[in-house]
């Protein structure tokens, strides 16, 4: 999916403190409403009522910088307007206090009748799953992007309700419902803003499976409900059986379908639901089986360096290969696992990773924990090109694989990958997080029985090059790579919050004759939505061909014509070797069954 985000909560100290403080403020409650009256204008007014104690100091309340994505966004310059929305009539005007980009204080004078009350208006009209949005189709939020906190009470209870909601929409999130219509609680701030919110005319469906309850909300113009619902049994039935249980009782998918021309493909995961887009079912579909092993390996399995979570600032991990490029290496066992996915279909999505990872000329240079560090620069064109990043999950998920592989040829086939994930689980029940690639490398030892410091130094923390070959003949594959003529589209495009844009033009090819500039936003591709795998769709087209873009620049869209060019590219294939032996078929068979011995 994506370059996106996670990360939060459970922190001792912080629910400590709440717990103090609460003795203080009679176990008070934080109300938030939101109104959806502009849709025209795409302004969620908000108001934040914040109780206090009589003898309380200055209330100091501020926005996250962060959220959805490992990007600071500065979610506050869309703020405007913010002022004390209760005083009384012929009352000293109370101002509100900027301290800084993203917090202001608020003087205790302003309370009346033992409560703070803060007004703003807040301005979201992007699609996906990573940003807000509210226009006359519908209203989506993610609450950290819209709803301001107290720093020091996080951990105290909040409600939020939607006010002006047309009489003909309906609001669902995976939180307990409030008292009032649209209206929903949490136990935190940390645990609101864990919860997207979808308001308007969805499609709904609901099934149970593995001991728990799903929910499934769709925002689509047309949509084939029995392939969706196929598939999300198929997926949540095999991750759930995989990791031993649902780590939840509910939990619910919100689907925004070929809805929006810039919504391109993704998911943002949270702790019992998740929010995708994407052009069709079949791609949502597959982010899904990313998306929903989310709910054990970051939501629960996490590195000890994202907690707690910090809105202010960059947190930064090595370890996110692991948390999101392991989770796309299960992403694909789970689509070829439980039938989705043919087995030639697993075996070509694996080539194509390599190929991918072997054709960006920073590999070389960026290790996967480097990648890690670095993620916060994914914000930055330039930052996104070949020869200066690699993802952490194109490496991260090609780094699993190999463990996978390895582990079994360690132990006989008798452990895997999957036993690595299930211990790392059990850990987390007992609220404990791994150390780095430190933490994952000494279970993957414990469970194989043997070294894994080799690898580690090597392909994790270091710039060796993946002997793919000598991990994949213990499952009796090979990979072969040939050259050939493959389209070119002349310009490179990078994923930003709006959806893809182009970072960069080839001087003299055809889509800058067309006229295509960096920093355009392209908004459909030959008719269709542009997917995120863009460089997949162009490896599949022929040079000459005639594509035809739909960009938006400057507010204006235009439409551009031109034939692709030509470039010498590597293709790689993954195929099983003749004759082999009996402990690489027992390999290859769990490696594609989920199985050990």
């Amino acid at each position: 999916m994506k370059r996106r985000m996670v990360r939060r909560r459970h922190v001792l100290f912080i629910v400590s403190f709440g717990l103090f403080f609460a003795v203080g403020t009679a176990n008070a409650t934080i109300n938030y409403k939101i109104s959806l009256a502009h849709p025209e204008k795409h302004q969620f007014q908000v108001e934040m009522r914040v109780p206090i104690a009589a003898d309380q100091h200055d209330l100091i309340v501020a926005l996250p910088a962060w959220n959805a994505l490992y990007q600071v966004r500065d979610f506050a310059y869309r703020v405007r307007d913010v002022r004390i929305g209760n005083a009384g009539a012929g009352a000293t005007p109370v101002v509100p206090y900027k301290l800084d980009k993203q917090t202001w204080r608020i003087p205790a004078a302003a309370a009346v009748d033992g409560s703070i009350e803060i007004e703003y208006s807040i301005s979201w009209d992007e699609s996906g799953p990573f940003n807000s949005q509210l226009n006359a189709h519908h209203a989506f939020a993610n609450f950290a992007e819209i709803l301001m906190y107290a720093p020091d009470r996080r951990a105290e209870d909040v409600e939020v309700k939607f006010t002006d909601v047309p009489s003909e929409w309906r609001s669902i999130a995976e939180l307990p419902s409030g008292a009032a219509p649209n209206s929903f609680t949490a136990e935190s701030y940390d645990k609101l803003v864990d919860a997207p919110v979808e308001v308007g005319k969805f499609e709904e469906f609901e099934f149970d499976n593995g001991g728990a309850h799903f929910r499934v909300v769709v925002d689509s113009r047309e949509w084939n409900r029995a392939t969706l619902e196929d598939s999300l049994k198929r997926i949540t039935g095999y991750e759930v059986k995989l990791m031993g249980g649902p780590p939840f009782k509910e939990y619910t998918f919100f689907f925004h379908i070929g809805t929006y021309p810039d919504a391109g493909g993704g998911g943002m995961e949270h702790a019992n639901s998740t929010a995708i887009g994407g052009s069709s079912v079949e791609m949502v579909s597959a982010i899904a089986s990313h998306e929903f092993f989310h709910a054990w390996n970051v939501k629960r399995i996490r590195p000890q360096s994202l907690e707690p979570v910090d809105y202010t600032k960059e947190q930064y991990s090595r370890a996110l290969w692991f948390a999101e490029g392991v989770t796309s290496t299960y992403g694909s066992f789970t689509l070829e696992r439980s039938g989705i996915w043919a087995k030639d279909k697993w075996y070509t999505d694996l080539a194509q990773q390599i190929c991918e990872l072997q054709s960006r000329p920073a590999h070389k240079w960026q290790s996967v924990e480097e990648s890690s560090l670095d993620t916060w620069f994914d914000k930055y064109d330039g930052y996104n090109l070949a020869d200066r990043s690699i993802s952490y999950y194109n490496k991260g998920q090609l780094i699993g694989d190999m463990l996978d592989l390895a582990i079994r040829n360690a132990t006989d086939n008798h452990k895997s990958l999957d036993d690595v994930l299930r211990s790392l689980n059990e850990s987390a029940k007992q609220g404990k997080f791994y150390d780095e690639s430190a933490g994952v490398r000494s279970v993957v030892e414990e469970i194989s029985g043997t070294s894994f410091e080799d690898f580690f130094r090597r392909y994790v923390s270091g710039l060796d090059e993946i002997p793919y070959d000598q991990f994949l003949s213990h499952a009796g594959l090979t990979l072969k790579s040939e050259s050939r003529k493959s389209a070119d589209p002349g310009f490179y495009a990078t994923r930003s919050a709006e959806g893809p844009v182009v970072a960069s033009v080839t001087p003299g090819s055809s889509a800058q004759a067309a006229g295509l500039r960096a920093d355009d936003l392209l908004l459909e591709l030959n008719g269709a939505p542009v997917s995120t795998r863009l460089s997949a769709w162009f490896r599949e087209r022929a040079p000459g061909e005639t594509v035809k873009l739909k960009i938006r620049r400057d507010g204006e869209e235009h439409d551009l014509t031109f034939a692709l060019g030509s470039r010498e590219e590597n293709r790689c294939t993954v195929v099983e070797v003749p004759h082999p032996t009996e402990k690489q078929l027992r390999i290859r068979a769990g490696l594609l069954r989920g199985t050990t011995d």
